[in-house]
């Protein structure tokens, strides 16, 4: 497929005139969004890896986050700041170029993880996965709204879903597979505990290499654009981005908060003392709930027929709980299978629209977190795992939502949306402090109130000044 003229850019960014689908960019793209999920879990298995490795407390181990995470606030940050003086630099030299930049950065932030691992220092780890996470803002920055754009902008959320499914298929399966590399294959008697994540990353390094060599020479649409949007404010002058920005904020961080805790929260005797080698497999429930939610919302917001919709949406949860029936037996699924039943309900209630579902979606969590906090044993530990299910839609529909209607200044709007991933890196090393000074247990009040806000997003911040965006 020959990249669009300029026509072609012109109409995908007008979201009252007809746009073609591009199904194989598409596809290509979900295969990115895997690996990046996949990879991105793995800290999820660094911080308890390096908490015993180094000797650290509950803030020190979840500097992890901070450094991965933070590194999407200072690139989209400097993004934001280029595009202010010079112009938006995606929309110069088109998506695909931004996703290669991405891909090498991820590329070199991965190989640098085998020296770190030979000096055996944590500093120098920290600062590799900062330059793994400036790939990483540079990707989300490019590839989120490359994906609203491959089709009409009704069913930008809905695709976005779907990418987002692939992505949380990474997650899923990230922490059984990391999990086992780190904490069996490559950890030796005798031996750092650091060494043992030498030859994993070195593999990300080559993986990453070779997808940007694929995308340099695969048929993509570029999507460059000759006629730049003005430079000044751009994105920041509209109210429903500016709130959005937040919201992811405050979603990235309570999502990551809660899954980066997961393994430590189950270890504690409140929950069995579960050992760490076993935690990882519970770990993969609570990014597989983000799995099955993101497919079911890539069906319940497309603009297939009525009848087709709900059916979609009831099967994805039948088939996740037959599948755990053979993966980890009658047990588990019978325990899941109580929300599995409860997801698909919650969706149909919020069919009316994404915002629907963020408020409704948010308040189910802020309930699943509370139960968790004031329970012990078994309801415990499946309330926080299904968190997950609930934050699966989430991304996509907060940022459908937040950059609707800004047409060229999209990529911009991007960059302040994957600013707000900064919220990783603050509220986890803040859920840490807190359970370091009051317990683990009760350090799930950070992301409560985290998803507060976003319910408010889902109810009002959504159409903050949309009368002004009409009107422009």
């Amino acid at each position: 497929m020959t990249p669009p003229d300029q026509t072609q850019v012109a109409r995908q960014s007008d979201p009252l005139a007809p746009a073609q689908t591009y199904r194989g960019p598409f596809a290509l793209m979900t295969v990115l969004f895997f690996m990046w999920g996949f990879m991105t879990v793995w800290n999820d298995i660094l911080i308890p890896q390096f908490k015993e490795a180094f000797t650290l407390d509950f803030f020190q181990a979840m500097l992890v986050q901070f450094a991965f995470f933070g590194a999407y606030g200072v690139g989209a940050l400097a993004y934001y700041i280029v595009s202010m003086i010079w112009g938006d630099p995606i929309n110069r030299i088109g998506y695909k170029n931004g996703v290669i930049i991405g891909l090498l950065l991820a590329a070199g932030g991965s190989a640098l993880f085998y020296p770190a691992a030979t000096l055996v220092s944590y500093p120098f780890f920290l600062v590799d996965l900062f330059v793994v996470g400036l790939g990483f803002a540079i990707l989300q920055i490019a590839a989120n709204p490359y994906v609203t754009i491959l089709g009409p902008e009704r069913t930008a959320s809905s695709r976005l879903n779907l990418s987002q499914a692939f992505n949380s298929f990474g997650t899923t399966i990230g922490p059984i597979i990391g999990g086992w590399l780190i904490f069996t294959v490559f950890t030796r008697p005798g031996i750092h505990g650091a060494d043992a994540v030498k030859v994993p990353y070195l593999c990300f390094a080559i993986v990453f290499a070779l997808l940007a060599v694929l995308f340099k020479f695969a048929h993509l649409p570029n999507f460059a654009n000759a006629e730049h949007p003005a430079r000044g404010w751009g994105a920041l002058k509209h109210p429903h981005t500016v709130l959005g920005m937040l919201a992811i904020f405050m979603y990235v961080g309570g999502e990551v908060s809660v899954g980066s805790a997961i393994i430590n929260y189950l270890g504690t005797p409140r929950l069995g003392s579960i050992s760490h080698d076993a935690a990882k497999n519970f770990l993969a429930f609570y990014w597989g709930g983000l799995m099955i939610g993101r497919f079911m919302g890539a069906f319940a917001l497309s603009d297939m027929r009525g009848w087709l919709k709900k059916t979609l949406t009831v099967v994805v949860p039948v088939v996740a709980f037959v599948v755990i029936i053979i993966a980890s037996g009658l047990s588990n699924a019978l325990h899941y299978g109580v929300f599995l039943a409860i997801l698909p309900v919650m969706f149909f209630l919020g069919a009316a629209g994404p915002q629907r579902m963020l408020a409704l979606f948010s308040v189910v969590i802020i309930g699943l977190l509370a139960t968790s906090m004031l329970t012990d044993g078994a309801t415990a530990l499946w309330t926080i795992l299904a968190v997950g299910m609930f934050c699966s839609v989430m991304w996509s529909n907060i940022f459908s939502l937040a950059i609707e209607g800004l047409g060229s200044l999209k990529s911009q709007g991007s960059s302040l949306l994957v600013m707000g991933i900064l919220g990783a890196a603050v509220l986890s090393p803040l859920q840490g402090k807190v359970a370091d000074l009051y317990g683990i247990q009760h350090s799930f009040v950070v992301p409560m109130v985290a998803f507060a806000f976003i319910a408010f997003y889902g109810i009002y911040g959504y159409r903050a000044g949309r009368k002004e965006l009409v009107a422009a």
